[in-house]
């Protein structure tokens, strides 16, 4: 507990003034970790990340990361960069001679679908030229505050298993919990902004935050009950690894910024 709460303070520390410093800072830090939470979906798949097609799994992250409007390269559509990683992948399951199967091809292009457009969708979140910063420290404290309030909350009244088969530890009463804080928080932000953030938009933020999170959490927690692994790499001591730290952020953001909830 002790290594995974000074691993915390100083991780979260580092990330917090990155997001406030925002720019090419910010999203340097989205691309690494977007790097790294690729490579661990690699790995829990049993594949090398030098081999051919993780390569280009790793090419289509870049692709759908990239500010290709910032740096005036145009703005390929997001079926054209998704089109090409699939070729790409198809491709080298021709090259190979089935070496690499139609299924590896096909996790290949889930894992690059769901790391590179999350941590995209952070970027584009905080680099809006009005309140991107309010709109991505509100996001975040929802989020982070579904944790806080589910772990607490289930500590303290759990009873009820939320999902056994997948997360033995959570429990329904916990996940309420969870949904209570973060709609707490979000509402909080509405009534010290409320020329900036709807008291509407808040209670929707902070139930998709909290409700989309605990899934994306979930989801993360099944993927790795399939692959037999406690956690989807080691760079965070007691922690695991990006994706299992980032797993909430990769679902809730490409969510708010569908629905147009958050303030920009």
């Amino acid at each position: 507990m002790k290594q995974r709460i000074i691993t915390g303070v100083i991780a979260g520390s580092f990330f917090i003034v990155l997001t406030i410093i925002g720019g090419w800072f910010f999203y340097g830090l989205l691309l690494l970790l977007a790097i790294i939470g690729y490579g661990e979906y690699v790995r829990m798949n049993g594949m090398n990340w030098t081999h051919p097609a993780s390569l280009v799994g790793f090419a289509g992250v870049l692709a759908l990361m990239l500010p290709w409007q910032e740096w005036s390269l145009g703005e390929p559509s997001f079926q054209f960069i998704l089109w090409l990683l699939m070729f790409g992948l198809l491709s080298i399951t021709v090259f190979t001679k089935n070496q690499v199967k139609l299924d590896e091809a096909a996790l290949l292009l889930l894992g690059a679908l769901y790391v590179g457009v999350g941590f995209q969708a952070m970027h584009e979140v905080r680099s809006a030229d009005e309140h991107g910063l309010l709109a991505t420290i509100v996001a975040f404290c929802a989020i982070w505050s579904s944790d806080i309030g589910a772990y607490f909350f289930g500590k303290a009244f759990g009873k009820h298993k939320l999902w056994p088969a997948i997360s033995p530890n959570k429990t329904i009463e916990g996940s309420v919990g969870g949904v209570l804080l973060a709609l707490a928080v979000a509402l909080l932000f509405a009534a010290i902004y409320p020329d900036t953030i709807a008291f509407a938009d808040a209670f929707w933020i902070g139930i998709l935050a909290a409700v989309a999170g605990q899934l994306g959490d979930l989801i993360q927690s099944a993927y790795k009950r399939v692959r037999g692994i406690k956690d989807s790499g080691s760079l965070l001591p007691g922690h695991g690894g990006v994706l299992d730290r980032c797993d909430s952020w990769i679902i809730v953001f490409p969510l708010l910024l569908m629905t147009g909830l958050l303030p920009f």
